[in-house]
Formats: C-alpha cells, structure tokens, sequence
C-alpha cells in the first residue's frame, strides 16, 4: 500500500499510527499541502478533492479521507468494536472528531505555527477555535471521566481518530491540564501496543 501524507498532519498520522499498530507494511510519500504538491495535477488525478491522506491499495484503488481509511484498515481487527452499540459509538466520536474537535483544535493549531496561515489569524477567528476547541475537550472529558476509551472498554478507531489532534492541542494554545480525564486517557492510548510518535513513516 501506498500512503500519500503529510508529516505534521494528525489527519495524516491517523492511518500511519493504525498501521503501525496492525503491523502493514506501506510505503509514505510525502505530499505537502504547504508546498502545492496536493494541487499539482498528477495528485489531483489522484484526489480531485486534492487533500491527504489519500490511501492508494495494492491493487491500485485509492481511498481518501482520514477517518474512512481506519474505518477501512480496522475491519476485522481490534479497533472496530464487534459490538453493534459499541461500533455505533466509534462512528459517532468520528463524526465528532470532524465537526465539533478537528475544525478548532487543528485549525488553531495550524492558525498558530504555519507561517502560510498567518494572514488568517485575526483575533476573532482564533478567539472562535479556542471556545469551540475548548468545548470540544469539556466533552470529551466528561465522557471519560467514567470511560477508559471512547468506544467500549478498548482502545478503538474513535481514540486514534481523536488522539492524533487532541495530543497536540498544547501547540494551539489549549490546556490540556484543564481536562485531567483527558490527560489520563492519552496516556492510555500512549501505553497500548505498537504506538509510534507522530513523525514516525513507517
């Protein structure tokens, strides 16, 4: 398989730290949207959305979309609750990651450390990704204050899903010490077998 990503991508780290935990063996080509490379057209033939991480499978079809790509390598394996209730649960927190934490927790990170998105950092806009960030992380934290993990008892897509951005958070100027349950619950995801930092490529 074939990995088409970005080094300080969480949305990117998502399937490499799936992967490394499932032990497949891919090959990671850096494509970076902050050089262009996801808009040239030999990418773009590739992903007309023109976004990584985009899958490419050894019979050659392709895959985009960080949360589809580990609902597609976790099939059948530890990560996708075999339960109906509890799988449910994964594709809610997914659906969460995406709407209510990444487009804050990510963005105000990105706002804060790429110097191509320093033009978009206005004080309101940083000031909207800090409460919404914020209220993102109270959730979550309310929720594992009387849960291990966010699918069941075991570590799953959900947590991979969240952990990729929430680890980080720091960086967008969030405090994670704020949310102890938070805190203890990255540990947990830190501790399970086969985890890889995020500038780990296989």
């Amino acid at each position: 398989m074939i990995l088409y990503g970005m080094i300080d991508s969480g949305n990117c780290y998502k399937p490499r730290l799936l992967m490394a935990k499932l032990g497949l063996a891919f090959t990671n080509v850096e494509v970076s949207s902050h050089t262009g490379d996801t808009r040239k057209a030999d990418f773009v033939a590739k992903n007309p959305n023109a976004m990584v991480p985009l899958l490419e499978l050894d019979d050659g079809r392709r895959l985009a979309e960080s949360n589809a790509i580990l609902l597609y390598l976790a099939e059948g394996t530890r990560f996708l609750p075999a339960d109906r209730y509890e799988r449910g649960l994964a594709y809610q927190w997914l659906f969460f990651e995406q709407y209510s934490h990444e487009p804050y927790i990510a963005v105000r990170k990105a706002l804060l450390t790429f110097p191509e998105r320093a033009a978009d950092a206005t004080p309101e806009r940083l000031a909207v990704t800090l409460e919404r960030g914020n209220k993102a992380l109270g959730v979550m934290n309310r929720h594992l204050e009387n849960s291990a993990f966010f699918a069941g008892g075991a570590l799953s897509v959900a947590d991979i899903a969240l952990y990729a951005y929430t680890h980080t958070a720091e960086q967008g100027g969030f405090q994670l010490d704020a949310y102890p349950a938070v805190a203890a619950w990255l540990g947990r995801v830190e501790a399970d077998p086969g985890h890889v930092p995020i500038e780990w490529v296989g």
